[in-house]
């Protein structure tokens, strides 16, 4: 008997004064409509609440398009569903001595031809402290280059930033996006993807003409 669909949201929760990247600042969260307002409009016993939000595009989980990195690049509107959604996913637990930079040997002899990579480092256990912002673990260029070979559609992990942010350059945003590879950082929960089984991937953002970057429900669909 097969296992039954299970869903994994891999996601963090956007909120109120939420700061994903120090810098940028945090979304503001608030009624646009309140309900209390909103009852001098409608019939007694009838109420409404429309939220309002502002918010920089690089907050919670979100996915980069190639526009993100390049002029040129499809940005959001442009994707196509079949890049965001209903993707073979395959995880990627690099071992604990690998340490901060995780490089092509970490995807040596993986088939990833077509396929979300998810690459789990447990970074996410610092989400919301000041640790989640030094010393997190990253792609280096040549683990890069490999996925961008190996035919990857997307490749998503759950650290502040797939790049090692010293280095200006941004290589591994510019070896994927430039591939139309597409990103999705600041993931969590990958640990409950149990080893060994298929998934499918799902990571579909808002439809925004020229954005590169949106929040995304992301989660893992077991099959």
């Amino acid at each position: 008997m097969s296992a039954k669909p299970q869903l994994i949201d891999l996601s963090h929760t956007v909120e109120d004064g939420l700061i994903t990247y120090k810098g940028l600042p945090a979304p503001i969260i608030c009624d646009y409509l309140s309900r209390e307002d909103s009852r001098k409009t409608y019939a007694p016993g009838t109420e409404f609440q429309i939220g309002k939000i502002e918010m920089v595009a690089n907050t919670g989980t979100y996915l980069d398009s190639p526009f993100h990195r390049f002029a040129d690049g499809v940005d959001l509107a442009g994707l196509e569903l079949e890049a965001l959604a209903d993707l073979p996913g395959v995880l990627i637990r690099p071992p604990q001595n690998t340490g901060r930079a995780i490089d092509e040997r970490c995807f040596a002899d993986v088939d990833v031809r077509g396929k979300a990579v998810l690459v789990q480092t447990g970074w996410a256990r610092h989400w919301k402290t000041d640790q989640y912002f030094e010393g997190h673990p990253f792609l280096t260029e040549g683990a890069a280059f490999a996925l961008k070979a190996g035919g990857a559609a997307l490749v998503g992990i759950d650290t502040f930033n797939i790049d090692d942010t010293t280095d200006m350059r941004r290589p591994v945003h510019t070896a994927l996006l430039g591939a139309d590879i597409l990103i999705v950082e600041h993931m969590c929960n990958l640990e409950s993807v149990p080893e060994g089984r298929p998934f499918k991937f799902y990571s579909v953002p808002v439809k925004v003409k020229g954005f590169g970057t949106f929040p995304v429900r992301a989660f893992a669909l077991m099959e």
